[in-house]
């Protein structure tokens, strides 16, 4: 099966569409979409992907199962989150994570992370039990994986290794004072520092331009002496996320060389460089395995047929069609695109497929903004048969060549539960093992 695209129209003012014929289309370029994408392709399907920016360059990097309970009660922290998997499907059996077995979500994880790993994102190998992580703030959570460049610092926290937080002068949104003064109580041998980024002399510095300037070895030479003077004999250094974009295994493993010290990464205030990181290194490792890639390119038009689907988009050459046996639904809800509020309701926005939602608009929100039962809005989403298909009006598949998966699904509410990558992950790897059996070429291999 072809995957490239045919030769434009001869007019350069209205060009044809090029053609793309694929087995699988993905619509949408979150961690759900790039997961997908992933599995799809160590599978041998020939897939495309496509989606708007989204929201991924608003994650911490971390990526999460379940860090919290979301019992109604304002929740408590799960210090093992494969047990309150297990509790999830008592509680909760239409949540998205209870539909996958336990087995299946931490396959889809380790594939995942071993996938970024060989891409230059190493990332921890999920436990038995969360990881007790650091926020931008100074606070903890629980969490399931964290980047390598981001380990040493829950384990010296665990440990209670002497540390030293350091900052730059002129960086918004990030301050060692504030994370060493709320991490004080529990890690008494923190204290912070500040220090001035090399070469960065005038105006507002920004983590994404220090990741970038921290590829040329000079720069990281000269920050290293300057860690290992803030340092003062401490073994240990936490600095903002800023220790490379494209391969930061690399620049970590070589700034920790120059400085002869332990140095952790802690998250910053999105939009965030763990998540520019994430989305810059699936752009480019992707084609090379075969997928292909229309990145920040919105999908304008999905048609749904007896053999499949033709999608339309374009790009700055013009039109483009593809062609695909199945179609992923890959689209996030509010601030990726996926759903739309209405004053008349919760939309799905690309095929208007029915939205489980509160009854009235008067009923997304309670009175109070931290009323621990969280909020009824943020459950709404679409539902799915047992075949990942969403639900159509009448209460049957919509297209039986059409699957979802991710934050877009109803019965969650992933940020109070701390479990966005995780249901992100688990329903890929799960709907990509169902849209194959509706591939002539995959039907009769076994899913996921």
């Amino acid at each position: 099966m072809t995957t490239a695209f045919a030769p434009r129209g001869a007019d350069p003012l209205h060009p044809e569409p090029r053609e793309l014929e694929v087995e699988l289309a993905i619509i949408g370029t979150g961690i759900a979409g790039f997961a997908a994408a992933v599995f799809a392709a160590r599978r041998g399907i020939a897939t495309a992907i496509a989606g708007n920016t989204g929201a991924l360059a608003y994650t911490t990097g971390y990526l999460d199962l379940i860090g919290r309970t979301d019992d109604g009660a304002g929740g408590r922290a799960v210090h093992d989150p494969w047990a309150a998997l297990q509790g999830l499907r008592a509680s909760e059996p239409q949540h998205p994570l209870a539909r996958v077995a336990a087995g299946d979500v931490r396959d889809a994880i380790v594939e995942f992370t071993t996938f970024l790993g060989r891409n230059g994102i190493t990332y921890t190998t999920p436990g038995h039990t969360n990881i007790v992580a650091l926020t931008p703030a100074g606070t903890c959570k629980h969490t399931l994986c964290v980047p390598a460049t981001m380990a040493a610092g829950p384990q010296a926290l665990a440990a209670g290794t002497p540390a030293v937080i350091v900052d730059f002068e002129r960086l918004m949104g990030f301050s060692a004072a504030e994370v060493a003064a709320n991490l004080k109580p529990q890690w008494p041998g923190l204290s912070a520092r500040r220090i001035t980024f090399p070469d960065l002399v005038r105006g507002e510095v920004y983590p994404e331009v220090m990741a970038r300037a921290l590829e040329v070895p000079a720069t990281r030479a000269k920050l290293a002496a300057l860690l290992r003077d803030a340092a003062a004999g401490a073994p240990t250094v936490g600095v903002p996320a800023i220790v490379g974009m494209h391969r930061p295994d690399d620049v970590h493993a070589e700034l920790q060389r120059l400085a002869g010290l332990a140095i952790f990464e802690i998250p910053t205030m999105p939009p965030s460089v763990p998540g520019v990181r994430l989305r810059e290194c699936m752009e480019q490792a992707l084609p090379q395995h075969g997928v292909r890639l229309i990145p920040q390119r919105k999908v304008t038009r999905l048609e749904l047929g007896a053999g499949g689907a033709v999608l339309s988009l374009a790009d700055s050459f013009g039109p483009i069609r593809i062609h695909a046996q199945a179609v992923l639904l890959a689209t996030g809800r509010f601030l990726s695109g996926g759903l739309e509020a209405h004053p008349e309701g919760i939309r799905e926005h690309l095929l208007d497929l029915p939205v489980l939602q509160p009854a009235s608009r008067e009923d997304w929100y309670r009175e109070h903004y931290t009323d621990p039962r969280g909020h009824p809005v943020a459950r709404a989403g679409i539902e799915l048969d047992a075949e990942c298909r969403p639900l159509g009006r009448d209460g049957g598949a919509h297209h039986p060549r059409l699957f979802a998966a991710g934050a877009l699904l109803a019965h969650h509410d992933w940020v109070r539960s701390r479990s966005g990558a995780g249901i992100a992950i688990a329903t890929a790897w799960q709907a990509v093992a169902s849209a194959s059996r509706v591939m002539p070429r995959h039907s009769n291999k076994s899913g996921g």
